[in-house]
């Protein structure tokens, strides 16, 4: 299958992927062959967001964006009001999304994305459509520190309950130091 072929069909691809998880979705015509202007590959928004999407897919690593590709889409996404992202698959993998600032830049100006660092930074689709929200580790740890400290622990709680059990403190105490 030509790489032409198969970038159309990986475009329809996430073009539905979006269009089921309630965007509004248009893929661009020939993504710019078809005009003089560049246009992005995808155009997607929810009535919250709009992106300017450019998707590419690769069965091997890296993905390399031409430069032009680049300041084509900051410069549409700029002037239309969208966010511009960079939308990466990799065979047997899903979309991943970056914002082309985030990218890595090659000595000749164009832009590299590695498998590994898709996998790793990348904002996968569910984050992407709004379903599940990244959280690092260390966010979660601190997350579950601050929970621990708002809330007695089981043993501190017994010990209220018993004392209230046995008539040392009022129900109004009991609930204050719960």
């Amino acid at each position: 299958m030509s790489s032409n072929r198969k970038g159309d069909r990986r475009e329809r691809e996430l073009v539905n992927a979006l269009d089921e998880s309630g965007f509004a979705v248009m893929r661009a015509p020939a993504s710019g062959s078809a005009t003089e202007r560049e246009l992005p590959d995808v155009l997607a928004g929810d009535g919250e967001a709009f992106y300017a999407i450019e998707a590419k897919s690769s069965s091997g690593d890296p993905i390399y964006l031409d430069g032009e590709e680049i300041e084509a889409l900051l410069y549409f996404a700029q002037n239309f009001g969208a966010k511009p992202r960079v939308g990466v698959r990799f065979d047997r993998e899903d979309w991943y999304f970056f914002h082309p600032g985030d990218l890595y830049t090659t000595d000749g100006g164009n832009y590299r994305v590695k498998k590994d660092k898709a996998l790793a930074d990348g904002t996968d689709f569910a984050e992407f459509v709004g379903d599940t929200q990244k959280v690092t580790l260390e966010e979660a740890a601190r997350a579950a520190d601050d929970e621990s400290e708002d809330e007695p622990d089981d043993e501190a709680v017994r010990d209220i309950l018993t004392a209230f059990d046995r008539g040392d403190i009022s129900v109004e105490d009991a609930v204050e130091m719960l």
